[in-house]
């Protein structure tokens, strides 16, 4: 790394290597990326999604590509809290960048339980709060669309989650994020992640019926990319600026240069998602490709873009 050229962030108290985090639900729990990329190298790594007991998630297919995108109806499939701590928790462990572990639940007492479990772990730095999923019939996306559960949930889970930090990841499911976001901020969440997924339908035209089971799936990949750093920039303006909040900025992220449309909105950090499945190492590029940015531009320290758009 070029000495004058500093891209770590402090992120709610945290201080990260650098802003590019991975996704949750794209990396599943470390393991299964370990062998493509260097996970040491990233600012952070958020875990699949954790709930108290295993779920098999919807049934297949759930995964179906679009034009730029993909969409998913995995339904949080997952090992369940128990076989996390004992199988993937002391691989974590081992790890240099910052662990958050995404928590999910049909209860507020479901996401309560899994974050007190894990609140005394030394290796777990903070929550990723699921409260956006689109492709579960109970919890997810209905907590994360009304400003008064929103606000009940996180008050729940920051008390739970003790001196963790506890990031609230935002549906843009909703007529006005900027909302939903002022709730999570107002019940004391530490940082804000969006977006997670668009709604959306794929149907065969052969079988006249959807191609996935769940009928609907998330949308992620290039597809919602402006989509997403128009919200972030929303989000940053009208909540996350004067509150000193900060965001994680993710939705098609797949280079460097989008990373930085990210910052420039409004992000401190991003988070790399889908396009993990095409390029597995693309984290480790987007960090290279952040310091050359930051060197053409003679911009000593990342924090000083967040938000200039």
């Amino acid at each position: 790394m070029n000495n004058e050229i500093d891209i770590s962030v402090e992120f709610a108290g945290l201080k990260l290597a650098n802003p590019v985090f991975l996704a949750s639900g794209t990396c599943g729990y470390a393991d299964e990326l370990s062998d493509f990329v260097d996970l040491d190298s990233l600012g952070g790594f958020i875990t699949k999604s954790i709930t108290a007991g295993p779920r098999k998630g919807n049934p297949i297919p759930r995964i179906v590509e679009t034009d730029s995108g993909m969409l998913n109806a995995i339904g949080l499939a997952n090992i369940g809290l128990e076989k996390f701590i004992e199988e993937k928790l002391p691989i974590l462990k081992d790890l240099k960048c910052s662990i958050f572990v995404n928590v999910a639940g049909e209860t507020i007492e479901d996401y309560v339980a899994v974050t007190q479990r894990l609140s005394t772990e030394e290796a777990i730095a903070g929550f990723e709060l699921n409260i956006s999923c689109p492709n579960v019939k109970k919890g997810g996306i209905t907590f994360g669309t009304d400003p008064a559960q929103v606000k009940e949930i996180t008050t729940a889970v920051k008390q739970a989650a003790g001196s963790k930090v506890l990031i609230v990841k935002l549906s843009p499911n909703v007529t006005d994020i900027s909302v939903i976001a002022k709730a999570a901020v107002e019940a004391g969440a530490n940082a804000l992640s969006l977006v997670n997924t668009f709604t959306a339908m794929v149907i065969d035209i052969e079988k006249q019926q959807p191609v996935l089971a769940n009928r609907t799936g998330g949308l992620s990949g290039p597809a919602i990319k402006p989509i997403a750093v128009y919200m972030v920039n929303k989000v940053y303006n009208e909540v996350a600026k004067d509150a000193n909040i900060p965001i994680l900025g993710g939705g098609g992220i797949r280079n460097a240069s989008d990373a930085i449309e990210f910052i420039l909105a409004g992000a401190s950090a991003v988070s790399v998602g889908t396009w993990n499945f095409i390029e597995p190492n693309c984290a480790e590029k987007i960090i290279k490709g952040i310091e050359q940015y930051c060197t053409k531009h003679s911009i000593a320290n990342i924090h000083k873009i967040v938000g200039t758009v």
